[in-house]
């Protein structure tokens, strides 16, 4: 089985991931203070240079103000 970071799939929930943001209005530093990080954490999640396991995902869905479900779905994972 193919590592899913390597996915398609994987790719568009990057993707969504950066336009929640966007859409959040929030910057990848504004995102990284939050989280008690720095700015290059949120870009290397984004980036797919790091893994982004399920309460990070969490996390940044609660920061974004959508649910993890609904996140899901616009991406086809539900």
């Amino acid at each position: 089985m193919q590592k899913s970071r390597y996915t398609q799939k994987y790719s568009r929930m990057l993707g969504a991931l950066r336009a929640a943001r966007v859409e959040a209005g929030l910057t990848q530093t504004d995102v990284a203070k939050r989280f008690g990080a720095h700015a290059s954490f949120v870009s290397k999640c984004e980036s797919g240079e790091r893994r982004i396991d399920v309460i990070e995902l969490s996390l940044f869905c609660q920061l974004y103000k959508v649910t993890v479900s609904d996140f899901l779905r616009s991406i086809g994972l539900d």
